[in-house]
C-alpha cells in the first residue's frame, strides 16, 4: 500500500497527490497537521527514508528558528520537537512498501510508484 503524508494547504504537497491520483494506484493520505504521528510512527517513517531526524525538518518554519535553531540536539529531541510541533515536518512523504521519499521535487515519487 502506498501512503502519503500530505498537507493540504502545501503546493509540493499538492502536486505530490495529484501525481498520485494520476498513477491509478491505490493509495492513503494521512493528513499529518490533522492525525498528529506518534514518535514511533516518525521515527519509522524516519528509518525508512534512511535520513536523520534533521533532514526531515522545515528549518525555515518560525518555530523551528524561535525555539529550537542553534541548540545542540539529539535525534530523539527533533523528533520530539516534530511530533509537538508537525508543522516542522517536511513533506509530501511517500511511502510505497519499505521504500520511501520525501517529494521534493514531487518528482521524485514516481520512483517508487
Amino acid at each position: 500500500m502506498i501512503t502519503i503524508y500530505h498537507n493540504p494547504r502545501c503546493r509540493k504537497s499538492r502536486e505530490g497527490l495529484q501525481i498520485l491520483e494520476n498513477s491509478g494506484k491505490d493509495f492513503e493520505v494521512v493528513k499529518y497537521l490533522d492525525e498528529p504521528l506518534s514518535e514511533v510512527k516518525l521515527n519509522e517513517i524516519i528509518r525508512v527514508l534512511g535520513i536523520k531526524p534533521i533532514d526531515l525538518v522545515r528549518t525555515n518554519e518560525a518555530i523551528w528558528k524561535s525555539e529550537f535553531k542553534g541548540k545542540d540536539l539529539k535525534d530523539k529531541d527533533i523528533v520530539s520537537a516534530m511530533v509537538k510541533h508537525p508543522k516542522l515536518i517536511e513533506r509530501p512523504i511517500v511511502i510505497s512498501d519499505d521504500r520511501a521519499v520525501i517529494g521534493r521535487p514531487p518528482s521524485l515519487i514516481l520512483d517508487i510508484i
